[in-house]
């Protein structure tokens, strides 16, 4: 089983330098924490998917759907923005977002 943790960022702080601006995303919401089988991510050159004790990973993630393989409870107030797949997969649209797997943990900041 994997843990994992969506967060949705919509709140930014923009941080000007003399070299750079950088600009931190403040999580928002946390829409689903819980255990899972699974879960597919859309990134930037594809989706891909992670299982138990996949190799760690911090990656960018594009337009598409995050599937959450398992059994998926999301609380009442967000799941308006869940839906169900052919293969009874749960769905969560994003735009874009990072993606970290670590330890048999996933966390995912998508807006």
């Amino acid at each position: 089983m994997l843990a994992v943790s969506i967060q949705v960022t919509v709140k930014h702080k923009i941080v000007k330098k003399k070299r750079y601006v950088f600009r931190d995303s403040i999580p928002e919401a946390t829409l689903f924490s819980g255990e899972v089988t699974s879960v597919a991510v859309p990134g930037v050159d594809g989706e891909f998917q992670m299982l138990k004790d996949h190799a760690p990973i911090v990656s960018l993630l594009g337009k598409g759907n995050v599937k959450i393989y398992g059994d998926v409870k999301i609380k009442e107030e967000f799941q308006d923005r869940f839906s169900k797949g052919e293969k009874n997969e749960t769905l969560l649209p994003i735009n874009s977002g990072t993606i970290e797997m670590k330890n048999n943990r996933v966390i995912i900041l998508a807006d």
